[in-house]
């Protein structure tokens, strides 16, 4: 019997099946991660149903008339090269054909596919990975004298003044999805202030779901003034933590590869950033580590 094919809002109830559709892609989810998604735009998450049964999902969210991100692209392997992902992406294009600028991450082999709908490679996104504190250096890399600034958990700072650090090194302002990110139960939120009180990073950690079902955890983001302070919050975030680190970074950032790999992470994957439409002009070389590769 044929099954009719159908595209809809996720539900609530849907949101673990749809996790765990992305942990086993590898993507690492974070714990409650897709809600957030969920929360940024009422509806940006789709899920493809064969006779309201779930066979695929995508994001496509909206932060605001000049900008959109599509992301959690993905179809059961037992249902792809059947037309079912085509009818979901479009769906996303046209969810979003009002937006001036459109972004995704994609994986190597399918920049020829993004490219024939109007994308082009803007830069590259490299996957780090610490396998745990014991592969952290003992001393500091840098020996920059930084006894001007504290390391303060995230609720002893305005989150005004986490908004405004960010959005002024970020192509978009994003003050919902910020604020639903930084506020989650999941995870730990760390700031880098002077003795002003001022705001010079600040970064998140949460725990995530890996391919193998283990438990690890995704720094991001992770904004710093200098590469000095960058490592302050790193080494502040995964202190104690035995289990895998994943961090997401754009290349566009000069400081960052050096960084890390000096700190003990290891390069274990890329993606390219892609965009259709006006890009979004903005430095990167203060941004250390993405929120999440699903909403850019």
């Amino acid at each position: 019997m044929k099954k009719n094919f159908s595209i809809r809002l996720i539900s609530n109830d849907e949101i673990q099946k749809v996790t765990d559709w992305a942990r086993l892609e590898g993507f690492a989810p974070g714990f409650d991660d897709i809600s957030i998604y969920k929360n940024t735009d009422k509806k940006g998450i789709w899920v493809g149903c064969l006779d309201n049964d779930p066979i695929g999902s995508i994001a496509c969210v909206k932060y605001n008339s000049s900008y959109g991100f599509i992301g959690l692209f993905i179809v059961k392997k037992e249902f792809r090269n059947m037309g079912y992902g085509v009818r979901l992406w479009k769906h996303a294009l046209d969810y979003l054909k009002n937006v001036g600028c459109i972004g995704l991450e994609a994986a190597p082999n399918r920049l020829d596919d993004y490219q024939t709908w109007g994308f082009k490679k803007s830069s590259i996104t490299n996957r780090w990975k610490l396998e745990g504190i014991q592969d952290l250096p003992n001393g500091n890399f840098y020996k920059d004298d930084n006894n001007t600034f504290s390391v303060v958990p995230g609720n002893q700072i305005p989150p005004e003044a986490v908004l405004i650090y960010d959005s002024q090194r970020e192509p978009s302002p994003r003050p919902h999805f910020l604020n639903d990110w930084l506020k989650n139960s999941f995870g730990n939120v760390s700031a880098l202030v002077d003795n002003n009180g001022m705001c010079h990073g600040f970064g998140r950690i949460r725990p995530c779901m890996l391919q193998d079902n283990n438990k690890g955890w995704r720094i991001g983001p992770l904004l710093a003034d200098t590469p000095p302070l960058a490592e302050l919050l790193i080494r502040k975030l995964v202190r104690n933590l035995e289990a895998q680190v994943l961090l997401d970074c754009s290349n566009l950032n000069p400081y960052a590869n050096y960084l890390l790999s000096s700190m003990g992470f290891k390069e274990i994957s890329q993606t390219y950033r892609m965009y259709k439409g006006i890009q979004p002009s903005c430095p990167m070389n203060q941004v250390y580590g993405l929120a999440c590769l699903e909403l850019g």
